[in-house]
């Protein structure tokens, strides 16, 4: 049986998933077991040991999961012979950190076709359009570089002792 968590942990989840409404429309839920998963031990929880540790129904629990699948932030997994999945955070991936470009193509994309749409337009009525495209291009070409630069970032924090290996069998590069 996993431990229940403390009114501080159930705290810092409540205030992680008002943070994720606020800031990117989430079900609150969604951010409250963002939070939780980020400070939970062990590190991979059922559905069931999750809303009991929340206080929450397994449905509120299952939906919040299924929508951080979606994002690609959380993983699922089973173990040979068990009937019930595990979820865990996953922070390896670059929605997780910031760093997928495909919705920044798509908004350039977006912009490139109101261009078109207002290609005899004045300056002044293609200005928005024109800015969010050359935003959106700066994005697609910048975040790879800050993707690199944050990973080596990181090798040389966990080099000096400041930052652990990542944890579980998700580590980037390595297989169980």
């Amino acid at each position: 049986m996993v431990g229940m968590p403390s009114d501080e942990e159930i705290t810092f989840a409540d205030h992680t998933g008002r943070f994720y409404a606020r800031r990117f429309g989430m079900a609150p839920m969604a951010g409250r077991l963002i939070g939780y998963l980020t400070l939970c031990d062990p590190r991979e929880q059922t559905i069931s040991e999750l809303a009991d540790a929340l206080l929450a129904s397994r449905s509120a629990i299952a939906g919040a999961v299924n929508t951080l699948e979606t994002l690609r932030l959380i993983q699922r997994s089973r173990a040979a012979g068990e009937r019930m999945d595990r979820v865990r955070i996953d922070m390896s991936g670059p929605n997780a950190m910031g760093f997928d470009i495909s919705e920044y193509r798509e908004q350039g994309e977006l912009a490139r076709e109101g261009l078109r749409l207002l290609a005899d337009a004045p300056l002044e009525r293609r200005a928005i359009l024109l800015e969010w495209a050359a935003f959106a291009d700066f994005l697609v070409e910048r975040l790879p570089v800050m993707e690199q630069e944050w990973k080596e970032r990181r090798e040389a924090l966990r080099a000096a002792g400041q930052l652990p290996e990542a944890p579980g069998p998700h580590r980037e590069g390595r297989t169980r």
